[in-house]
């Protein structure tokens, strides 16, 4: 079965998009006020554990965007569930961790976040 394209299609999208537009250029001056904003975020010095090469590439990449603390109060995994969660962090989130270390970081996090 093939569906239709009607032109009604194409420019509904485009209708919205313009009355939107033409609200918010109708709104007063003084409706959107922005300001600059500071906030602390937490620090800290903890760092993974070891000076394997799994550490390293944990305290590498891992602490870009989260805590030791953080990682490790997490559950015991198995080896295959970390390695899901490396490539989480990579494939979803965009972490910037080279393909070649998911694995190195992954049996690291199972050798001291692993089910036993």
């Amino acid at each position: 079965m093939r569906s239709t394209l009607h032109t009604t299609d194409l420019l509904q999208p485009l209708f919205f998009a313009l009355c939107a537009a033409g609200a918010l250029a109708a709104m007063p001056a003084h409706a959107l006020t922005l300001r600059v904003e500071s906030v602390q975020l937490p620090t800290s010095t903890r760092a993974f554990p070891g000076d394997s090469s799994g550490a390293k590439a944990a305290n590498s990449y891992c602490l870009t965007c989260h805590s030791a603390g953080m990682v490790l109060n997490q559950p015991d995994l198995t080896a295959d569930a970390w390695l899901a969660e490396v490539k989480k962090m990579k494939d979803t989130f965009k972490a910037p961790v080279p393909p070649d270390q998911l694995p190195v970081i992954a049996t690291y996090l199972a050798s001291i976040k692993g089910k036993k």
